[in-house]
C-alpha cells in the first residue's frame, strides 16, 4: 500500500483568498450603510417637509369656522332676523363603517322619523363623504344627554352647536326679509363657478328670498379655521391655531316694524298688499303681503306637510307688494291728467260734459262712469276729486296708447322699480306691439278706453303703483324704493341709498301742481272720494282711490256684488300722500276682492298715516 505525501498549506494563497473575501464583504457592508445614510439623508433632509406633511396631515386637521351672520334690524334698532344656538346630530360618512347599522343603532336611542333617514341620505348622496351631514337638528336636552353617553359607540357621529337663523316676528316680514335655507346643489354650482365655494365651506344655509339673498355676500361673513390635533379615532385632542371668521355685515332696514304690524293687522282676513315710502330717499317704511307664512318653517327644513299648504289658492308664497299684477283703477289719474295737461288737450279751465257715459264716435258701445247719471261739467280738478271716468275715457281716446305708454314709462309702470329684493315682476305697460306680440291681434281704439282708467291690459304691482306716487310728490324726482338703509361691520357704517333715476321733466313744471291739488282735494272736499275716510285727521293728507274691476259687466247690466263668486269681485285700492305740503309718507294698498277704495282701502290707509305721524311727529324719525 502505497503511503501517499501530506499536502503542504499554501498560507499564501489562502492570506489572499481571505482578503479578497474581507474586502468584498467591507465593500457590501459599506455599500449597505451608504444606502440607509442615503436614505436617512433623504428622510431626514431632501424630502422632509414632504413627510412632516404627509406625518401632520394623519394628527393634524384644518377644519373651517363658520362665521357669525349678520343680523338685520329695523330703523330704530329692533332686531328682525337674528342667531340662536341649536344642537345638531351630525355625522361624517367617511368615518362610519357600517352607515346602515349604525343608524338603526343611533334611532334606539334617539327619535328620528324615516324623513329625515331620507333627507340625510338624500344629503349624503349630493355631497362630499367626509363632509359633515345633519341627522337630525335641534335636538332637545335629553336627546343631547342620551347620545353624549353612547357617543363612543358611533365613530364618526357628533353633536354639534351651531347658530341657526330666527326670525322673532315670524310672518310679519317674511316677504321683505325672506329666508336662509339649505344650501342646494344647484347653488353650490353656483358658488364654484363664481369662485366663493371656499367661503362656504362651514357653512350649510344661504339666503333664499328677500334681503336675506339680495345681500347674502354682506349678511354671509368670511370663512375661518381651526387647526386641531386629533388622535387615531378622530376625536380632538388640542388646538394648535385659530384664524378667526370675519362676521357678516348687520344691516338696518328703512322698515319701521310698528307699522308694519298695523298694516298686517289692517290685512287681517283679506289678501292684499300694503307698502308705505319715504319719498324724500325711496325708503320702504312697511312691506306687507297677506296672506303670508313664518319663514322659520324653511330655517331647519320644511315638511312636505307644512309645505303643501302653502301650495293654496290664497298663494301665500307669492309678494303681493312686488309680484302681484292689479289693474291700477283711477290711482293712475292724475299722471293722466298732467299728461292730458302736457299734450294741450285741456287746460285748468277746461270743462268736458258727463252725461255718465263715454262713445267713440259711430260706436254703438258705451263706456259707463261709475256714477250713472254722471257728473255734470268737469274740469280736471274735479276729475281727479270725484274720479269722474268719463273725462278720462274722452282724455285717453284723444290721446292714444302711444303717448300714454311712453309718458307712463317715466313713472316706473312696465319696469322694475328697482327695490333691493329680487322677487318682482315688470308688470304690464301695454303697447300697440306688446298686444301684437302678445296675442297676435292690433291695437283697437276701445283698448285704449279702458286703459284711461286703468284697466284693460294695464296692470301693475303696488310698488310701481307707490313709486309712481312718490316720483308725482317729488315733482319729477325720481328716487327708487329700497328697503336697506345702512350695513355695520367693525364699527364701520355704509350708506345703502341707491342712486337716484333719471327725473320726469315736464314743458310745464306748474301741471305738478294742478294734479297734487286735485289729491288734496279728493281728501279734503266733502265731494272727494276720500274726505270720510279722513275726516278728522291731524296731519295734511292727499291721496286717490281707486276701484279695479275683476270680470267684465254686460253693457245693459249692474254690478251686484253678492251675485258674483267672491274672487271675481272688485278689488279696492288707495294711494296717498301726507303732509301735502312737505310729503314725508306714501301710502300704496291693494285689497283684493273687497269692494271700493273709498270704503275699504281709503281706511287702512288712514290708520297706517294715524301710527306714523303719532310716532314720528316731526322730521327727526329713527335712524
Amino acid at each position: 500500500m502505497l503511503n501517499h505525501r501530506p499536502t503542504i498549506r499554501d498560507h499564501s494563497a489562502e492570506a489572499n483568498l481571505f482578503a479578497r473575501r474581507a474586502f468584498i464583504g467591507f465593500v457590501f457592508v459599506v455599500t449597505l450603510i451608504g444606502i440607509l445614510l442615503h436614505n436617512v439623508y433623504k428622510l431626514q433632509v431632501t424630502e422632509h417637509e414632504t413627510y412632516q406633511t404627509r406625518s401632520n396631515d394623519n394628527r393634524i386637521k384644518v377644519i373651517p369656522v363658520a362665521p357669525n351672520r349678520g343680523l338685520i334690524y329695523d330703523r330704530n334698532g329692533i332686531i328682525l332676523a337674528e342667531n340662536r344656538p341649536v344642537y345638531n346630530l351630525e355625522v361624517i360618512p367617511e368615518d362610519v363603517d357600517d352607515l346602515e347599522t349604525a343608524l338603526t343603532q343611533v334611532r334606539t336611542l334617539i327619535d328620528i322619523s324615516d324623513q329625515q333617514v331620507e333627507e340625510f341620505r338624500k344629503d349624503i348622496r349630493h355631497n362630499r363623504r367626509f363632509k359633515s351631514q345633519i341627522l337630525k337638528g335641534r335636538l332637545n336636552e335629553q336627546e343631547v344627554a342620551i347620545f353624549s353617553v353612547n357617543q363612543h359607540k358611533f365613530p364618526g357621529f357628533s353633536i354639534e352647536a351651531r347658530l341657526a337663523r330666527y326670525y322673532p316676528y315670524g310672518d310679519t316680514l317674511t316677504h321683505a326679509l325672506g329666508y336662509v335655507a339649505k344650501l342646494n346643489k344647484k347653488e353650490l354650482a353656483e358658488l364654484e363657478s363664481e369662485g366663493n365655494a371656499s367661503n362656504y365651506r362651514a357653512t350649510r344655509d344661504i339666503g333664499k328670498l328677500g334681503i336675506e339673498k339680495f345681500y347674502e355676500s354682506r349678511l354671509h361673513g368670511v370663512v375661518g379655521s381651526q387647526r386641531v390635533e386629533v388622535n387615531n379615532r378622530g376625536r380632538i385632542i388640542r388646538t394648535l391655531g385659530v384664524e378667526p371668521p370675519q362676521p357678516g355685515e348687520d344691516l338696518v332696514l328703512t322698515m319701521d316694524i310698528g307699522l308694519q304690524q298695523i298694516a298686517q293687522k289692517a290685512l287681517e282676513g283679506v289678501r292684499g298688499a300694503i307698502v308705505v315710502l319715504d319719498p324724500k330717499d325711496g325708503g320702504v317704511l312697511a312691506m306687507y303681503s297677506n296672506p303670508s307664512y313664518d319663514p322659520n318653517l324653511f330655517v331647519h327644513g320644511i315638511s312636505s306637510k307644512d309645505y303643501r299648504e302653502l301650495l293654496n289658492p290664497d298663494r301665500p308664497l307669492i309678494n303681493r307688494v312686488t309680484q302681484g299684477r292689479y289693474a291700477p283703477a283711477s290711482t293712475v289719474k292724475p299722471h293722466l291728467a298732467i299728461l292730458a295737461l302736457e299734450e294741450e288737450l285741456v287746460t285748468e279751465q277746461t270743462k268736458l260734459w258727463d252725461p255718465g257715459f263715454f262713445q267713440i264716435p259711430n260706436v254703438d258701445h258705451r263706456w259707463r262712469d261709475w256714477k250713472r247719471w254722471g257728473h255734470g261739467h268737469v274740469d280736471v280738478y274735479k276729475a281727479i276729486e270725484e274720479s269722474c271716468d268719463t273725462y278720462f275715457y274722452h282724455t285717453a281716446y284723444q290721446l292714444g296708447i302711444t303717448k300714454i305708454s311712453n309718458f307712463m314709462s317715466q313713472f316706473g309702470f312696465g319696469d322694475l322699480s328697482g327695490i333691493d329684493i329680487h322677487e318682482e315682476t315688470s308688470a304690464i305697460m301695454p303697447t300697440t306691439d306688446w298686444k301684437r306680440q302678445r296675442f297676435r291681434e292690433n291695437w283697437w281704439p276701445g283698448d285704449t278706453i279702458s286703459v284711461g282708467i286703468g284697466q284693460g291690459y294695464w296692470t301693475a304691482t303696488p310698488i310701481q303703483i307707490a313709486n309712481a306716487v312718490s316720483i308725482l310728490v317729488n315733482k319729477g324726482a325720481h328716487r327708487p324704493p329700497h328697503l336697506a338703509q345702512v350695513a355695520r361691520h367693525d364699527n364701520e357704517v355704509t350708506q345703502m341709498y341707491t342712486d337716484e333715476k333719471p327725473p320726469v321733466v315736464l314743458k310745464n313744471p306748474d301741471h305738478w301742481r294742478i294734479a297734487l291739488e286735485a289729491m288734496h282735494n279728493t281728501v279734503y272736499k266733502t265731494t272727494g272720494t276720500a274726505h270720510k275716510a279722513f275726516k278728522g285727521a291731524t296731519y295734511d293728507p292727499a291721496g286717490k282711490t281707486g276701484t279695479a274691476q275683476i270680470v267684465s259687466i254686460a253693457q245693459g247690466e249692474e254690478y251686484d256684488a253678492e251675485k258674483l263668486q267672491e274672487r271675481h269681485r272688485d278689488n279696492a285700492i288707495y294711494t296717498g300722500f301726507a303732509p301735502y305740503n312737505d310729503p314725508r309718507i306714501v301710502v300704496a294698498i291693494v285689497v283684493e276682492n273687497q269692494g271700493g277704495g273709498s270704503a275699504i282701502a281709503a281706511p287702512i290707509a288712514r290708520r297706517l298715516m294715524d301710527y306714523y305721524f303719532a310716532t314720528y311727529p316731526s322730521d327727526t324719525e329713527g335712524q
